[in-house]
């Protein structure tokens, strides 16, 4: 079987860049969903605070995926649900199975990995004790109470803070759930600070920064965390060890980008943000094989990942149609000081339009400025009031400032 471009996931990621694509001409596109349904996460995510920048208000999860699925309902864009895809390799050959259909082999022109990211659990961060019943990552949580109407636990302590896990322990307060508190083994919150204001201090559960769960009690079912404060190389502090009661321990320890595929084809992968390394149209090392999304490095916002997917929904339908022209030696972004990384990696296009980068701190700093040079000339400023690790910088280059980048774009964030 042979398709002009193939998205893998259906996520908000997927939908926007296959609906990207299409309405760039190319109209013999599939996406392959492994779920029963389209949307990806959104479903289960029904509080608001999604498509202010895309849609211009403020939308729940549902609403917003459901934007973007009936755009893909009103084309020819092929939908393959409870499809998994087992294997892709350099030459852009796909194999999938569903129940439907057995085994399937495709072939395209062009790919498109969405496939989103996965939350890390106890066995990625190592925490001691027993092994009862009773520990759920954020993600799996949200789910039980939005969809299934199950109810986890009624004491609970949440380890880590990022969003989702701060977002729980307001879920589980309006549920009638007694949340003992937040243990973030950082000196920051790991999520945004509005969630820490409309998700914690709003609803007086308490944060605790620099602390974290040295071990859990429980034969059959969770009886209870030993936490502990840490120092600065997270390790527990002696003589700091409290007992907390609960029957459920909630994991928010961070995201990791599902890349299993995308090493299958031997897609270069950057160490820094565990996804792709892509150019300024989402194009990956692999020529014709895009990525966008939380594959690539983890988002704050749903509309930046709907943002970078139309990216590589054009980026790809260009491939496809020859109208992309790379250079011989593409530019290289390279991060400078307090730059944790920056999307994309590498500019590889001949003539580029305005490009939008990415990037996160490695710690906070007040009153800095985001500079972009070359070769020791200054192209680009912005001043920032603060940054975070937690929370994205986004800074866009018009098409002269980039013309002005000789053979590398070192950005940094200054005094």
């Amino acid at each position: 079987m042979e398709v002009d471009i193939v998205v893998i996931g259906g996520g908000p990621a997927g939908l926007a860049a296959a609906l990207s694509a299409y309405e760039k001409g190319i109209t013999d596109v599939v996406i392959i969903e492994r779920d029963f349904e389209l949307g990806g996460i959104l479903p289960q995510c029904i509080h608001d605070g999604f498509g202010n920048f895309i849609f211009g208000e403020m939308l729940t999860g549902p609403e917003y995926a459901q934007r973007y699925i009936d755009g893909v309902e009103k084309t020819d864009i092929h939908v393959k649900l409870n499809t998994m895809v087992l294997d892709i390799d350099s030459e852009k050959r796909i194999t999938a199975v569903n129940p439907e259909d057995g085994l399937i082999q495709m072939e395209a022109k062009a790919i498109i990995l969405a496939m989103g990211c996965r939350e890390r659990t106890r066995a990625q961060i190592l925490i001691p004790g027993d092994r009862p019943s009773g520990i759920y990552t954020a993600g799996v949580a949200q789910r039980f109470i939005n969809m299934e109407g199950l109810m986890p636990g009624k004491k609970v302590v949440i380890l880590g803070s990022g969003d989702v896990g701060l977002i729980m322990a307001r879920r589980f307060t309006l549920e009638g759930a007694d949340v003992e508190g937040v243990y973030e083994i950082l000196p920051h919150p790991g999520g945004l600070t509005r969630n820490v204001v409309q998700c914690l201090q709003d609803y007086n559960i308490p944060l605790h920064l620099s602390h974290t769960i040295i071990n859990i009690k429980g034969k059959k079912r969770v009886e209870g965390v030993t936490v502990a404060k840490v120092d600065s190389q997270w390790k527990p502090i002696k003589g700091t060890e409290r007992v907390i009661p609960c029957d459920t321990v909630i994991l928010s320890v961070g995201l990791i980008p599902e890349n299993e595929l995308s090493q299958k084809a031997h897609v270069q992968i950057d160490s820094r943000t565990s996804g792709p390394v892509v150019d300024e149209c989402m194009e990956t090392s692999i020529p014709g094989i895009f990525a966008c999304g939380n594959v690539v490095h983890v988002h704050d916002l749903v509309d930046d990942v709907s943002e970078a997917a139309d990216t590589a929904g054009k980026g790809a339908a260009d491939y496809v149609t020859g109208k992309r022209e790379k250079r011989t030696i593409p530019i290289t972004v390279t991060n400078g000081r307090n730059v944790a990384y920056v999307v994309p990696q590498t500019i590889g296009g001949k003539k580029v339009d305005d490009v939008t980068f990415y990037l996160r701190v490695k710690r906070i700093e007040k009153n800095v400025k985001v500079v972009g040079s070359s070769n020791g000339k200054e192209i680009y400023t912005k001043k920032e009031r603060i940054v975070k690790p937690p929370e994205m910088v986004k800074i866009h280059l018009s098409s002269d400032e980039l013309r002005n980048i000789k053979n590398e774009l070192l950005i940094e964030v200054n005094p």
